[in-house]
């Protein structure tokens, strides 16, 4: 992902995946390419095959607003889709474009005592604080309870995608993977040559057929709050509500905090979980006390 065409990158994979039907047109017949033609979109959206054609080679970087508004509508861009297809195209300093890269090596980023303090407080929420490349930074014992990836240090997206004990506790495997990819989509936007975001996604397609997949779809929706249905090993199936909270005055550091539904089987549940984990602990100070 270098980033030299990520508008025509971006405008191939998303008319790949629209229908003639979708758009009005007849289906059926033998088709090259799936989805749309490029002279299919550029008709929609009121343009020259050869100004889109240009477009999709990167030989033209500046479509008006307009154009690109009408290119969303055709290729049936929701909101967030729209507003990353439009920053694609926004010109920025050259200092600004090359920040990402020049910063190396990077500075860790710290997780204010505060946040510390308040997560570790909590004894019915699971919780993490995660950076924009889904680093873990910091977790509360509650969340280290639900899974060993829940711990600093480990990156969730390469777990998610490559730990085969991720996959057997997510009942929504499919559906999760495909809206993570989909919010490292949205943060990547502009800054695709953002070193540390161009090793993960490097590392991820060698390794994960799925995450290959789903990155060329160039779909986009930011990180919003989820329910996860899980089946734990030791307390069988949850449904936890996830809540992403950005955090102020830090460098895209995100709060995710879970919770069960307020007298549900899942809430009972994650009580137990909680217990078991104190106990756990509990005998594991008290081993090393002995030791």
């Amino acid at each position: 992902m270098d980033g030299s065409n990520a508008l025509g990158e971006f405008l191939r994979a998303r008319r790949a995946l629209v229908r003639p039907e979708d758009v009005g047109l007849p289906g059926g017949g033998l088709r090259r390419v799936p989805g749309l033609r490029r002279e299919e979109v550029a008709l929609l959206a009121g343009i020259s095959s050869d100004y889109y054609l240009r477009l999709e080679q990167g030989r033209d970087r500046n479509p008006s607003t307009q154009v690109l508004e009408a290119l969303a509508r055709v290729l049936g861009l929701d909101r967030d889709a729209t507003r990353y297809l439009l920053a694609l195209t926004q010109d920025r300093p050259a200092e600004v474009r090359h920040a990402r890269r020049d910063r190396v090596p990077h500075e860790p980023e710290q997780v204010p005592a505060s946040i510390l303090q308040l997560i570790s407080g909590w004894p019915r929420n699971p919780a993490y604080v995660q950076n924009r490349y889904t680093d873990i930074l910091a977790v509360n014992a509650l969340c280290a309870a639900l899974s060993p990836n829940y711990a600093p240090g480990v990156n969730l997206m390469r777990a998610v995608f490559l730990d085969p004990a991720e996959r057997e506790l997510r009942r929504d495997w499919e559906d999760l993977t495909e809206e993570g990819v989909a919010a490292l989509r949205a943060y990547a936007g502009p800054d695709s040559d953002d070193p540390r975001l161009r090793d993960l996604v490097g590392d991820l397609s060698l390794r994960s057929e799925r995450f290959r997949t789903l990155w060329a779809r160039h779909e986009v929706r930011p990180r919003r709050g989820r329910t996860n249905h899980l089946t734990h090993p030791l307390v069988g199936d949850l449904e936890l509500r996830s809540d992403k909270l950005s955090m102020d005055a830090t460098d895209g550091l995100t709060l995710v905090v879970c919770h069960a539904e307020p007298g549900s089987r899942s809430a009972e549940l994650l009580d137990i979980l909680g217990s078991l984990s104190a106990t756990g602990a509990q005998r594991t100070a008290a081993e090393e006390r002995e030791d």
